[in-house]
C-alpha cells in the first residue's frame, strides 16, 4: 500500500462530520488531536473504540496460526473498510486484501492497495474496463475475482475484449441452499473450461466460502462444513490441466473467522507445487462479545483465542420505570443482526448486570440492571462486520479496561 497516502490521514481535519469526536476537537487535524492527549472522558455518548492492546494481540495470534499451518492469509477487508487496518495485516504477513464489490476496490487503489482478491464476481463492462486501466497502468498489481457460471465468463469476456491483459478469476463452488457459486462439482468444471478457452482470462485458482452452509459449531453444521470443503479439494485436484501455465500462483482459497480450522483440516494436505491454500478470515481481527465469541475455533479449542477490540460507551438518559432505563445509542451506532449488545460495565463503578432487550434507532432498553441517569455503561457487541460501517472514525484506546483509558488513535473507515 502507499504508506504515504496512508501518513497524509493524520492530516485530515475533525470536524461535524465525524461523530466520534467532541466539538472541542473541530478544526485541529487527527496528529493535533492525539498530541493533546485525550481520554474516553473527553468524548461524548454514544460511542464505539477499538482496543490497542485486544488488535495487537488478535495480529498476531492469526499470524502465529497461519504460519503454524504454513497457510496463507487474505483477510475480508469489507469488516473493517479501513486502509490503516489493511497495511497493519499486510505488515503481519497477510498475502493479500480480500474485498466485496467494485467499490472497495477502488478504496484500496486509491490507498495503493496492489493485491487484491474480490470475493465475488465483477460482470458490470464500465468497472471491468475501468479494473483493466489499473492492471495495465501498474504491473505490480495483482487482482484475481470468481466466477460461477459459463455466462459470467461470456459477459467478463466481452466486456474485456481488446484489455492489454487478461483477467485472473478463480471458479467458485457453492452447494445447494448456499450463496453464490455452481452447485455441482462437474458444472465448476464446465465453467473452468470456458475461462481457459478465453484469451481475456485466466484461471489461478478455486475459491468457496464455507460459511454460508453453516451458522453454529454442532457436529452436524460441523459436518456439513467439512463435505463442503472435501469437494472443493476434488474440484481444485479435476482442474490441474486447466489452471494458466504462466500464473505466479495457483490458489486454493475458503476460510471464514468461523471454521478456519477445518478448512486447514480438510485442504492443507491438498495443495502443492505452485498451489498455496489461502484462508480470508476477517472478523478475526476486531473480534466480538458475541457470534464470534462463541463459534470461533480458537475459543471452541479451549484456548486463549481471539480478544474483542469492539466496545460501545452509552449513557443512561432516562428511567421511565422500574427495571427499565434508555441508553443513547441504537441501531444506527450499533450492531444488532447477530444478537444484542450485552451489558459488561458502570464508567467509575464496576461490573454490571442486566439485558439489552430491544435497540431502537438511537436507544438501548437495558432492563433489569441497577444504573443512574447520567452514567456511562459499556456494552459490547456482536459481529463487527456491521459495527465498522456505522462509523468514520473510530477513536482507538490504549485499553478499554483502565480506569482512564487514553485515545492512542483514531481510525478512518470508508464505506
Amino acid at each position: 500500500m502507499d504508506r504515504g497516502r496512508l501518513a497524509e490521514l493524520a492530516d485530515e481535519r475533525l470536524d461535524w462530520r465525524f461523530k466520534a469526536v467532541p466539538a472541542g476537537a473541530w478544526g485541529l487535524t487527527v496528529a493535533e488531536y492525539l498530541a493533546g492527549a485525550p481520554t474516553l472522558d473527553d468524548l461524548g455518548t454514544p460511542l464505539v473504540t477499538l482496543d490497542a492492546g485486544a488488535l495487537d494481540h488478535n495480529l498476531a495470534t492469526m499470524a502465529a496460526y497461519c504460519a503454524k499451518g504454513e497457510v496463507g492469509l487474505a483477510p475480508h477487508g469489507k469488516t473493517t473498510m479501513a486502509p490503516v487496518l489493511w497495511q497493519r495485516q499486510l505488515d503481519a504477513g497477510a498475502d493479500a486484501i480480500t474485498l466485496a464489490n467494485l467499490p472497495q476496490v477502488r478504496v484500496g487503489r486509491a490507498f495503493g492497495l496492489r493485491r487484491i482478491h474480490l470475493a465475488n464476481a465483477l460482470l458490470d463492462p464500465a468497472g471491468l474496463r475501468w479494473l483493466a486501466g489499473e492492471l495495465a497502468a501498474d504491473p505490480e498489481f495483482r487482482f484475481a475475482c470468481w466466477v460461477d457460471s459459463v455466462r459470467s465468463v461470456e459477459l467478463m469476456a466481452e466486456a474485456l475484449r481488446g484489455a492489454p491483459a487478461p483477467v485472473d478469476v478463480c471458479v467458485e463452488l457453492g452447494a445447494p441452499g448456499g450463496r453464490t457459486g455452481c452447485r455441482t462439482v462437474d458444472e465448476a468444471v464446465e465453467v473452468a473450461r470456458a475461462v481457459a478457452a478465453a484469451g481475456e482470462l485466466r484461471l489461478v485458482g478455486v475459491s468457496g466460502y464455507e460459511g454460508a452452509l453453516a451458522h453454529d459449531a454442532s457436529a452436524g453444521s460441523l459436518g456439513t462444513v467439512a463435505g463442503y470443503l472435501r469437494e472443493l479439494g476434488r474440484l481444485y485436484r479435476l482442474l490441474d490441466d486447466l489452471f494458466d501455465p504462466t500464473a505466479e500462483q495457483i490458489w486454493l482459497t475458503a476460510g471464514g473467522s468461523a471454521y478456519f480450522d477445518t478448512v486447514l483440516e480438510e485442504l492443507g494436505a491438498v495443495v502443492e507445487g505452485r498451489g498455496r491454500l489461502v484462508l480470508r478470515s476477517g472478523a478475526y481481527l476486531a473480534h466480538d462479545d458475541g457470534f464470534y465469541r462463541g463459534i470461533s475455533p480458537l475459543a471452541r479449542a479451549g484456548g486463549a483465542g481471539f480478544r474483542s477490540a469492539l466496545h460501545g460507551w452509552l449513557r443512561v438518559v432516562s428511567r421511565p420505570e422500574p427495571g427499565l432505563a434508555l441508553l443513547d445509542g441504537g441501531k444506527r451506532d450499533l450492531s444488532f443482526d447477530e444478537g444484542l449488545p450485552e451489558p459488561q460495565l458502570v464508567r467509575g463503578r464496576g461490573p454490571l448486570g442486566g439485558r439489552i432487550t430491544a435497540l431502537n434507532d438511537q436507544h438501548a432498553f437495558l432492563r433489569d440492571a441497577e444504573v443512574q441517569v447520567g452514567e456511562v455503561v459499556r456494552v459490547g457487541l456482536s459481529h463487527p462486520c456491521t459495527v465498522f460501517d456505522k462509523w468514520s472514525l473510530l477513536p482507538v484506546l490504549d485499553s478499554a479496561d483502565a480506569e482512564l483509558p487514553r485515545v492512542v488513535d483514531l481510525v478512518r473507515t470508508y464505506f
